[in-house]
C-alpha cells in the first residue's frame, strides 16, 4: 500500500466521521426544537449550515472534488448567524467587520462563478463582414 492510498483511506474515514457528526448534530438540533417549539432564524441558519456540510460531502463523493463556492456559502451563513446571535448589545464595529466579510465572500463567489462560466462557454469566432 503506497502513501497515496493511505492518505486517501484516512481522508475517507474523516469525511465519514464528519458526516456522522453532522447528522448527530442535526438530530440534536431537531430534538431541541421539538422540546422548545419556538423556531428562530438562528436555528434555521444552523440547520442550513448542517445541510450545506452534508451537501459538500455529497458533492465530494459524487465528483471527487468540492466546489469552492460551497464552503464559501457555509462561511456566509455562519457569519450571518453570528450577526443574528450578537444582537443589539454587541459592538457595532464587529457588526461592520462581519458584514464586510460577508460582502467579500459574496464577491469572491460572484468572481468564481463568472470565471467558471466564462471558461465553460465555447469560443465563438465573430464573423467579419
Amino acid at each position: 500500500m503506497n502513501i497515496k492510498n493511505i492518505i486517501g483511506a484516512i481522508e475517507k474515514i474523516f469525511l465519514m466521521i464528519i458526516a456522522i457528526f453532522t447528522i448527530i448534530a442535526m438530530g440534536q438540533e431537531v430534538l431541541s426544537l421539538i422540546k422548545n417549539p419556538r423556531v428562530q432564524l438562528q436555528d434555521l441558519l444552523l440547520m442550513f449550515i448542517y445541510a450545506e456540510v452534508l451537501g459538500m460531502l455529497g458533492a465530494f463523493y459524487s465528483s471527487r472534488r468540492i466546489p469552492i463556492t460551497i464552503p464559501l456559502f457555509i462561511a456566509m451563513t455562519a457569519l450571518s448567524r453570528l450577526i443574528i446571535l450578537q444582537g443589539k448589545e454587541g459592538d457595532p464595529s464587529i457588526l461592520l467587520y462581519e458584514s464586510g466579510a460577508i460582502i467579500l465572500i459574496a464577491g469572491a463567489c460572484w468572481i468564481i462563478n463568472s470565471v467558471s462560466t466564462d471558461k465553460s462557454r465555447p469560443n465563438v469566432d465573430k464573423e467579419t463582414h
